[in-house]
């Protein structure tokens, strides 16, 4: 299935939706998202070490975790809403999330390890659900999404971040 199915389009997430190619299906879109983790230029993030574009902003070794945390919640929502389960889920403090994932102290080689391993986990997870588990709908904080509107958020949100990676943090390259 492609984005065009998603009923209702979530507020707010519908900017990482958007960010994934109209013609994509969900689960070429996912598998694309992985071999855009390996193509990420480590040599670049390697140079750039904890420098940050501005005060405040993460780490690109803290935006990379911030992905995968961000998506296994993700993953435990289109779960929950696939297996029917009406419970209104709460949102998650990515700042406090971001504060203490230990990024810092970790090797750029082991998060894009450990994205990629839970990448694959949501491959596996969207691989097996039929048409009518991709259309069910959960409360989500806020907003009623989808499992299959989860699935283009998840692709998308990494999408935006490594836009952000190559639009302010690679040119503090040139800055040097």
């Amino acid at each position: 299935m492609n984005k065009s199915a998603i009923n209702p389009m979530p507020d707010y997430f519908d900017r990482y939706i958007n960010q994934v190619a109209d013609d994509l299906e969900l689960i070429p879109a996912i598998q694309k998202s992985i071999l855009d983790v390996y193509q990420l230029d480590k040599d670049k993030v390697d140079a750039l070490g904890d420098q940050v574009y501005a005060p405040g902003k993460w780490t690109i070794k803290q935006i990379l975790l911030h992905i995968a945390d961000t998506e296994r919640i993700f993953i435990y929502r289109a779960l929950r809403f696939a297996r029917k389960d009406g419970t209104k889920l709460q949102s998650f403090d990515e700042n406090l999330f971001a504060d203490e994932s230990n990024a810092s102290e970790r090797t750029l080689e082991s998060l894009l390890e450990e994205l990629v391993a839970v990448r694959q986990g949501t491959l596996a997870f969207y691989k097996n659900l039929d048409e009518a588990q991709l259309l069910s709908v959960g409360q989500n904080y806020n907003t009623q999404m989808s499992v299959l509107a989860i699935g283009f958020t998840i692709v998308g949100h990494q999408t935006h971040h490594f836009k952000i990676i190559e639009d302010r943090y690679f040119p503090l390259l040139n800055a040097q």
